[in-house]
């Protein structure tokens, strides 16, 4: 008898190789971390055997998906799951309910040689599994907060606590695949807002199962780029202590110029294999960016920031890249910083420890 999966702590605290069968349409909406699509049906079979079940009933709508997925189209799906099996011997495969898809799947598989477990539920099960999950944490999840104004490298101190650390630590812009603020967009596309609370949930779970009493999370706004932290873990970073981390200009200066400017064109070469592409693409971004916070900036100030960026980027693509400091200098100063400031007004009696990188990361237990 084929194997069936029902410990779901397991199942994501593991990493464990999933088999997601639902159509691409369905996964490209969200699905898990460690979840790849190779589906029973396409997007257009899904449709018409759907059609097919609303006009003649449930039994003529399995004959058309059989029909369809028969003969040379069936054997490449197989062999496609079976490659994945052999790879993955301890994984597992899902559709959306643990339905009729899954168990075709796994029928096929083990007509062929293959007995790979499913898991009961589906997807849906999985889901509203790791979301009661996020709440649950997320209520009684002992958090403090690292602030700081732009540029101060938060996420590099972050990223850098160690193993053996008695704080835990989860980088939710990394999870949302976004740097954060208006010019934080990176090449390659955020996670939806379902994979978002996926992953971010997962995360949730190994902290809590690394015994770590405390969660050390970034300052952040309720969107990260156009992911949303959920509702339960936003209200209790903003009753968080604050650690605000400082740094000097010229360093908060430095780490944008690296971040936003030269890992971020690094990011779009790989995109488009092609410098000249990537560049435009690049410059195309940070202006559309400034754009975004024009209102915000007021127009004398919107004005100076497209003037120096203009002349960064003109003086960038004759090998001068160190141009692009005289805007961000500006941006911090003229921007970020009021903004960043008024904001900390509003909670400095939250702020239980303000230094430089040394002092914060004795506290996190880096040294």
């Amino acid at each position: 008898m084929p194997a069936k999966i029902t410990n779901f702590r397991d199942l994501f605290l593991n990493d464990t190789p999933l088999i997601d069968t639902r159509a691409p349409i369905e996964f490209n909406r969200g699905s898990f971390p460690s979840a790849v699509n190779l589906p029973l049906m396409t997007d257009d079979e899904r449709a018409a055997v759907g059609t097919e079940y609303k006009q003649k009933g449930q039994e003529s709508a399995v004959a058309l998906g059989h029909k369809l997925v028969s003969g040379s189209v069936k054997d490449e799906r197989i062999t496609a799951w079976g490659d994945f099996a052999h790879a993955n011997p301890d994984g597992a495969l899902f559709c959306f309910r643990g339905g009729m898809r899954s168990h075709i799947t796994q029928q096929w598989l083990y007509e062929s040689g293959i007995d790979y477990p499913l898991v009961v539920g589906g997807y849906k099960a999985m889901r509203t599994w790791l979301i009661n999950e996020l709440v649950r944490i997320s209520e009684h999840q002992n958090i403090v907060v690292i602030a700081g104004r732009t540029g101060v490298a938060k996420t590099v101190l972050l990223n850098q606590m160690p193993n053996h650390s008695p704080l835990g630590s989860i980088d939710l812009e990394g999870l949302a695949h976004h740097r954060g603020s208006a010019f934080g967009r990176r090449p390659s596309p955020q996670p939806t807002q379902i994979s978002f609370e996926s992953a971010l949930a997962i995360a949730l779970l190994k902290h809590e199962a690394s015994n770590r009493k405390t969660l050390v999370l970034e300052d952040e706004s309720q969107l990260i780029g156009r992911c949303a932290i959920p509702a339960p873990l936003l209200k209790q970073m903003q009753q968080a202590p604050l650690w605000v981390l400082e740094a000097p200009l010229d360093e908060r200066v430095d780490h944008s110029y690296h971040a936003y400017i030269l890992s971020n064109l690094e990011e779009w070469e790989v995109q488009l294999q092609e410098h000249e592409l990537a560049f435009t693409a690049f410059a195309e971004s940070l202006e559309r960016s400034a754009y975004s916070i024009r209102k915000r900036l007021g127009g004398v100030r919107y004005a100076e920031l497209t003037r120096l960026m203009a002349r960064a980027l003109d003086q960038h693509r004759q090998g001068n890249p160190e141009a692009h400091k005289q805007w961000i200098r500006f941006l911090l100063t003229d921007y970020y910083d009021p903004m960043y400031d008024y904001q900390l007004s509003k909670r400095e009696n939250r702020v239980a420890l303000s230094g430089d990188r040394n002092t914060l990361a004795q506290h996190l237990g880096m040294h």
